[in-house]
């Protein structure tokens, strides 16, 4: 079985300070500038120096210099998925990360051996359960969640919330992806992938999926997902903050 390390760091938006603003590239800068809320800009300037650090680490270079683009498909502007281009001689060419955030949590996954996708959930959000799981939750999926009591509803759901969006972001697809067809294993059972959406054209036995199930400050659930082939067992090295 394949073993895939994946670094993890957790910050706040009101870890943001100054002295971060040096670790952003030009691009990076103007977004910062021309974001208008005061919470949406801290928010921006923590993930994007929360990725710089741990890619930096992890590609032992200066976080001001780890090659970050962010280029949108449709119209070649600069505001699209944030994406790494490894510089030739790096000694990890297939380096991944995912950057997620919710409330007053950010995160972002490293893996430097396959496809790896990070989401983290605010458990304090307003959440209308049953509206939600009727859009998200497959047949099996919504009658393990109605099993459950009514106090228990909301927990289980972002539970299973955030194992499904490690798994698209890890896949590199949007909420597009019809989310009823991609069906994981009850909330306190082991993180699994059991039923794939037709749209995504592959299978799990082709293309294994691991889930490993986190929690954040004791009560947001989190999930992250590795794509690997012939086995994958994930291995999360965990960190926090920022510094500069």
């Amino acid at each position: 079985m394949t073993e895939h390390e994946v670094l993890v760091r957790w910050a706040a938006p009101g870890d943001a300070r100054p002295g971060l603003l040096g670790l952003l590239d030009t691009v990076e800068r103007a977004r910062y500038e021309a974001t208008a809320r005061p919470a949406d800009r801290a928010r921006f300037l923590v993930g994007c120096a929360l990725s710089r650090l741990a890619l930096g680490e992890l590609l032992d270079l200066p976080p001001a210099d780890v090659p970050l683009r962010r280029v949108c498909p449709r119209c070649g502007g600069p505001h699209g998925k944030v994406r790494l281009t490894v510089p030739e001689g790096v000694p990890y060419p297939d380096v991944d990360f995912s950057v997620t955030h919710s409330g007053d949590v950010v995160g972002v996954a490293v893996c430097r051996t396959a496809a790896v996708g990070l989401d983290v959930e605010d458990d304090g959000i307003p959440l209308d359960v049953d509206a939600a799981a009727r859009t998200a939750l497959g047949d099996a999926e919504l009658r393990s969640l109605y099993a459950r009591p009514p106090a228990g509803r909301r927990s289980a759901f972002l539970r299973t919330w955030t194992r499904k969006e490690a798994v698209l972001k890890a896949l590199g697809v949007g909420l597009g992806v019809p989310l009823r067809g991609l069906e994981v294993s009850a909330p306190d059972a082991a993180p699994a992938v059991l039923t794939w959406p037709e749209q995504l054209g592959r299978r799990p036995e082709a293309s294994l999926t691991d889930l490993t199930d986190l929690t954040v400050r004791g009560t947001h659930p989190a999930a992250v997902a590795v794509l690997g082939g012939g086995g994958v067992r994930v291995v999360v090295r965990a960190g926090s903050g920022v510094a500069a």
